[in-house]
């Protein structure tokens, strides 16, 4: 909100500079940015009147003007602007001059006549052209009213104005409009507003014989009036009006639009006005939009709406979507005799998202969408219209059309001295306290210390006590609340199980040799659907910077590979990287994703370097599945968790890739990157790994207990067995594990044959099993029984033969 320091003077008495208001407004809850005048760096531009013009000898477009600067002698300014003429009263830069961007004027000639001096457009002291008045936008600018030559010209354009930045949060936008402002600072310095409240003068025909307007939903719209004002002319807006809008960021339009705007800076309040005979009916109608309905808007964009739009209607087709942006359709122009200016309150949410499906973000939609003063509605359209008939010479009708009304009656909120206190830890008295809510313009009665405050509607933000407490800090000031030590119970910060146990993960895999990574969450679609463990719908971003972060990751792998990539780019080729993190899957039929914590790896090129002493080894299948083995027994998991192959993934190499899976759930995946995918990327041969935190951390899991060293010797016996190729060690393994009785601890493999010695198709494998008793030492006939149990298994289950 930028905040005129001259008409906050007018609306409010307060001892301070617009820097010191800076501060002290900062210190008491509302920050200020910055204070800033236009005028800064210019100097010696004054206001002329043309006295004469003549065309120049020398050119077909140029002017020889001259011009009255309250000087004793006209100066002669040779101008080319299109739009000057005898009589005007214009802005004159003096030789010595400075304008905008710095631009010195000296005096020189124009194709042979001199020039002493400029006459200059607005844009050419500083002015951007979102806040020139576009009449002048080809030529300099006119005043519109008499001004004594030599007089300072940037004070009568209001340049010299100091503006103040505030920076209004949600919860604080009655400070949205002058007068919210001017009961803030107000405040601060213990003075209250002066508001000078004219009242309109009804001439006109009764309203109802121009109009009548219908709410269809209450909610939408919860107050709806409006009124009209007849036989108007179109005009630029006096200069004191002007100087308002351009020194709030806002471009003058002409007087009848100036007035809405002028009206929403002061009082918070946005309006609309409609030219009444393009209407096309007598009817307004506010509903929602029907699918497709088409709009186009003022600034001449076409639109299809949607049913989450609330529209105005004139009971047929739209002329405005509510809140946010007026209808081309219904557009104030020179022709216009007779507006219809409404003043409401929407629904917030509604006009938020509109103004966001469409991209209109308006001043107006912005205060809709934190709120409105409902005290100020009728308040508002009165001066609208009041001004509207004085600017533009037109009568205002007799009567308001009210579609729906709230009555805006002030929230009682009780509260006590000692919770005041004990909260702040001051020891205010009673009048003190009264008297700062006096200040905010509260009323207050006071009975043993209990207070009971009339909050007024204009600051809507105040529903509590709390609220209450924290206006008596900002005014007593938080400078001057004591400090003190707190007098509860520490309490020691600790990790909860799940931060824990994702911190021990990561140091896990650190203490592996692997290095973390922090990817974007944003990828491709392709990106973003590859590697998945579990199916899911893609989630897309309303408005992507780039095409590259567009959609929400379902997967860790494809940021770790585009961190590998960068890497052999740049010559690096030895990486074991891994992150943690959140990926996004949405079930169908949803519209928010889920956060599901992920882990996962990526390792490419060697894991031990060549040396003298050894040979170098390059990362392989088991090396990262045993880092995955790892990880995976720090859980202590309660349940086996199997590898499965996985031949499905065309990312991932179909005989060296696995799914791992947790009591029928699919946990995580492990694998080497398909070739041809290694050479799409343009990386080397790289495996991978990704597990589900979230999964393992909701796992059954064994508590780790100590035992005692064993006291009987172990008996180990051999095995080899000669199966068919397509038979996995995980399938020999819990055949052996099923049959090998209560004292068999452990079944190793060994040795892995398949060569010249076998029939194609056949492979060998061999185990050590160790047994052992905890009670006695094993008899040669109980291993016996048990491995030949064992044998038997493999022989009848797996076609195994015993070698």
């Amino acid at each position: 909100m930028k905040v005129s320091y001259d008409w906050l003077k007018e609306l409010v008495d307060f001892p301070a500079t617009p820097e010191e208001l800076l501060d002290k407004v900062s210190r008491t809850g509302i920050e200020v940015d910055s204070v800033s005048r236009m005028a800064d760096g210019l100097k010696k531009v004054v206001v002329g009147r043309v006295v004469s013009l003549k065309m120049h000898p020398d050119s077909d477009h140029l002017h020889v003007a001259m011009v009255d600067t309250g000087e004793d002698e006209p100066r002669q300014i040779v101008c080319g602007a299109p739009n000057i003429e005898e009589g005007q009263t214009v802005i004159v830069a003096l030789p010595g001059a400075r304008i905008g961007d710095n631009v010195k004027i000296k005096r020189g000639k124009m194709r042979g006549v001199e020039s002493d001096g400029m006459i200059c457009a607005l844009q050419e002291l500083g002015f951007s052209n979102d806040i020139a008045p576009k009449a002048y936008d080809a030529g300099i600018y006119v005043f519109d009213e008499p001004l004594e030559p030599g007089s300072d010209a940037l004070k009568a354009l209001g340049m010299e104005d100091a503006v103040l930045d505030f920076e209004i949060t949600p919860n604080r936008a009655d400070a949205l409009g002058m007068r919210g402002v001017a009961w803030e600072v107000g405040a601060t310095y213990g003075n209250k507003p002066h508001f000078e409240d004219k009242p309109v003068v009804e001439t006109g025909k009764p309203v109802a014989d121009y109009l009548s307007v219908k709410v269809a939903d209450e909610k939408d719209a919860p107050s709806y009036q409006m009124r009209v004002v007849d036989n108007i002319t179109i005009k630029d807006s006096p200069l004191w009006l002007q100087r308002r809008l351009w020194n709030a960021g806002i471009r003058p339009i002409s007087n009848i639009v100036d007035v809405t705007n002028l009206i929403m800076l002061g009082y918070g309040q946005p309006l609309h006005a409609f030219d009444y005979d393009k209407l096309g009916s007598k009817q307004i109608l506010v509903r929602r939009a029907t699918p497709g309905e088409p709009l186009t808007t003022l600034d001449g964009n076409d639109h299809e709406l949607t049913p989450d739009d609330i529209v105005i209607t004139n009971g047929e087709k739209p002329i405005a979507l509510a809140g946010v942006m007026g209808g081309l359709n219904s557009e104030i122009t020179a022709g216009t005799t007779t507006v219809a200016i409404e003043a409401a309150m929407f629904a917030g949410t509604p006009i938020r998202k509109t103004a966001l499906r469409y991209n209109l973000r308006s001043e107006a939609s912005s205060r809709f969408e934190k709120g409105i003063d409902v005290g100020s509605i009728n308040k508002a359209l009165d001066e609208a219209a009041r001004l509207m008939a004085a600017l533009g010479d037109g009568e205002v009708a007799t009567g308001t059309i009210s579609a729906s009304h709230v009555d805006p009656e002030p929230v009682e909120v009780d509260i006590s001295l000692d919770r005041i206190n004990h909260i702040l830890g001051t020891q205010l008295d009673a009048k003190t306290v009264t008297g700062l809510f006096d200040r905010l313009g509260f009323e207050v009665t006071e009975a043993d210390g209990l207070f009971s405050v009339l909050v007024p509607t204009r600051r809507w933000d105040i529903h509590i006590e709390a609220d209450l407490i924290e206006e008596v800090a900002r005014l007593y000031g938080f400078d001057n609340l004591p400090s003190t030590l707190p007098t509860t119970t520490m309490t020691v910060g600790e990790f909860t199980a799940s931060q824990a146990r994702r911190k021990r993960s990561r140091k896990l895999l650190e203490g592996l040799g692997l290095t973390q990574i922090i990817s974007y969450a944003l990828t491709t679609p392709a990106k973003a659907a590859a590697f998945a463990i579990d199916d899911s719908e893609e989630t897309h971003v309303a408005f992507p910077m780039t095409e590259d972060h567009q959609t929400l990751r379902c997967n860790l792998v494809s940021g770790l590979i585009d961190a590998v990539a960068y890497n052999v780019a740049r010559k690096q080729t030895d990486l074991a990287l891994y992150e943690q993190g959140r990926i996004f899957p949405r079930s169908a039929g949803h519209t928010r994703p889920q956060e599901v914590e992920y882990i996962a790896g990526a390792l490419s090129g060697n894991v031990i370097q060549a040396g003298w002493h050894q040979a170098a080894k390059p990362v392989d299948f088991y090396y990262v599945k045993g880092i995955v083995d790892s990880l995976l027994a720090d859980y202590r998991l309660a349940g086996p968790v199997e590898y499965q192959a996985l031949v499905d993934d065309p990312s991932l190499h179909p005989g060296q890739s696995a799914k791992l899976v947790l009591d029928g759930e699919v946990i995580g995946l492990i694998g080497r990157l398909h070739p041809q995918f290694e050479r799409a990327q343009k990386i080397n041969e790289t495996y991978v790994f990704e597990l589900n935190l979230d999964a393992l951390l909701a796992a059954s899991r064994t508590e780790m207990t100590a035992v005692a060293a064993p006291k009987f010797p172990s008996v180990t016996r051999d095995i080899a067995v000669q199966v068919t190729a397509n038979i996995t060690n995980a399938e020999i393994q819990a055949v052996i594990a099923k049959n090998g009785g209560k004292f068999l601890q452990d079944a190793h493999l060994f040795d892995v044959y398949s060569g010249k010695k076998l029939a194609p198709g056949l492979k060998s494998l061999a185990y050590t099993l160790t047994y052992r008793r905890k009670d006695a030492t094993l008899t040669d006939d109980e291993v016996t029984k048990a491995n030949d149990r064992v044998e038997a298994a493999l022989k009848s289950e797996l076609g195994a033969v015993i070698r």
